[in-house]
Formats: C-alpha cells, structure tokens, sequence
C-alpha cells in the first residue's frame, strides 16, 4: 500500500473490459493495467463511472479491483471507486476492497437522492470512519444532480482521511473559489480532461482521466508539463488532444472510449445495457481522430 501524501499526476480511469457474452473479460483487464503502466500513468482508478460500476455486481465490482491490484504489483497506486446512493451499502463495498490492499479510494457523491449539504457531510463522514484508506471525494453534478459547494468540501477537509477531491463540476469559477478555500495539502484533481490545465494552473495536483485510457502517454505529458509549469508546451499538447478529448463525450462516457480501445485492439467493444454501442456516424469521426494522432491506423 502507497502512501497517497504525494499523489499528484495523471491517473486513469479504467474501463471494465467485458466479453461479448457480458462477462468480466480478465485478460483484456490485465493488458490494460500493463499497457498504462508501460506508457507512464502515474495512478488507476478501476470501478469508477468510466468502468461502468453502476452495472458490477459486487463480487464483479470486488474481482476488478483485486485483478488491478494484483497486476499493477505496487507499480503505481490504486485508487478504487466505491460510491453509492445508499450510505450503508457504500460502506460495505469500502470495507472489502479496503482487504484487497487498494491505497485508496474515490467516492462519488450520493446520486438520485439528492443529500442536502448536511446530508453529503454526514455520508463522508461516517464513510470516513468505517475506513482506514485515505478517499477522495468526487463531484459530478451532471450525473448526480447533486453539488458538491466549496464550503462543504472545506468543512471534509477537516476529516483525516478525506484527503482530496476530483472535481468535475464544469464550473470554473466555483473550482476557483474551491481552490482558493481549501487548504494547501488537500488535493485537488481535474475530472474533465479538457479542464486538467486550468485546474492545474489554480492549484490542481492532476487529473482522473478518461483519455488516457486510449493515450496515456500523452495525457500524462501533459499534465506533467502543466504541474511543472511548462504551458506553452502544454497548451500545444492540450490543442493537439482538445478533439478526443471532446469526441469522448459524443456520446454517454465510456461509450466512446470502449470504441476507441476496441479500435486499437486492447477491448472486445462491449458494454451492458442500459449503455449501448456509438452510432456508425460517430464511430467514424473517433476513427478519424484516432488515425491523426496515430492511435490507430486506417
């Protein structure tokens, strides 16, 4: 287990590799976990909204985490997702990936049931003492219909193990005024690609990246030239990856990334319902993005 005090960089959020029949595909889960580790990410995050967690069961949910682990050998952290709308049942799910020697893991807000700010408080707080990994809150506003406010996150400073946040909002100026209200040591964490540079520029110590599953090379260069302060450099890298980054989002994540991964023969392009395959049209544009950036050849 790693110390997560000096995370900082690119981490990926994982797809979950499934066969055509729907089943876990575990050796396209390995050659993943090789494949970033070998192109330089700096940490994984498996079983987040990217690895469709929404439709793991538990054991499915449990058996990802421990083939990410067991893989990546302490190469570099691992970071699992453990989220819910139901307090009680995400504690359950922490507990037992917390055997599996994750070094920490990130929690969605609660979806659907709309917590008040209390509320979200009061469900970090008791996940917080059921655990003794360090956690990230994540902020997701589009898929949960719950904001995470500044104040609130500042007052989760406060709680030991909550040590940071991947915040994926949209809204540059509340990241400003959360960047500006927590406290120095409290990681703050790009969760939209096309964001990382600015949110590095406020503070930011990194990314939780869908496009580096497709590229983690660059998207880790990336993100190494903006926490070094490199953003000429940076901003060319980030133009050249703007349209992928942007292509990702054609359709509901991670339908296009599973596509382009499937393209570049590390996946079965597949997905469970209710998530469905991209359309031809959209297909072919991710094609064409991919050939530019020599991902893939025509």
């Amino acid at each position: 287990m790693t110390n997560l005090k000096n995370l900082h960089g690119c981490g990926t959020a994982l797809v979950t590799p499934f066969k055509a029949n729907g089943q876990l595909d575990e050796e396209a889960l390995q050659r993943l976990v090789d494949f970033q580790i070998s192109e330089g990410i700096n940490f994984l995050v498996p079983c987040g909204t990217t690895g469709e967690s929404a439709t793991l069961t538990m054991d499915e949910h449990l058996r990802v985490v421990e083939i990410v682990v067991q893989r990546a050998n302490s190469r570099v952290p691992v970071i699992a997702g453990a989220g819910g709308n139901n307090t009680a049942h995400v504690i359950e799910m922490a507990r037992r990936i917390e055997s599996l020697g994750v070094d920490g893991l990130l929690s969605v807000t609660p979806y659907y049931n709309k917590p008040t700010q209390a509320g979200l408080v009061e469900h970090y707080r008791v996940l917080a003492e059921a655990v003794k990994l360090p956690i990230i809150v994540y902020n997701v506003p589009g898929r949960t219909s719950t904001n995470l406010l500044p104040d609130t996150v500042v007052k989760l400073s406060a709680i030991d193990n909550i040590i940071g946040i991947k915040e994926a909002c949209g809204d540059i100026n509340q990241i400003t005024e959360l960047a500006m209200k927590i406290p120095p040591d409290f990681k703050l964490l790009s969760g939209d690609d096309a964001l990382a540079l600015p949110i590095i520029a406020l503070g930011g110590v990194g990314v939780i990246s869908v496009l580096s599953n497709q590229t983690p090379k660059m998207m880790a260069e990336l993100t190494r030239l903006c926490l070094e302060g490199k953003l000429e450099e940076a901003r060319t890298l980030q133009r050249k990856l703007y349209s992928l980054m942007k292509l990702n989002f054609i359709e509901t994540n991670p339908i296009p990334v599973k596509a382009g991964l499937a393209m570049m023969g590390l996946i079965e392009e597949s997905y469970r319902l209710p998530l469905v395959p991209m359309s031809e049209d959209n297909k072919r544009k991710l094609q064409n993005v991919m050939v530019e950036l020599a991902l893939v050849k025509r």
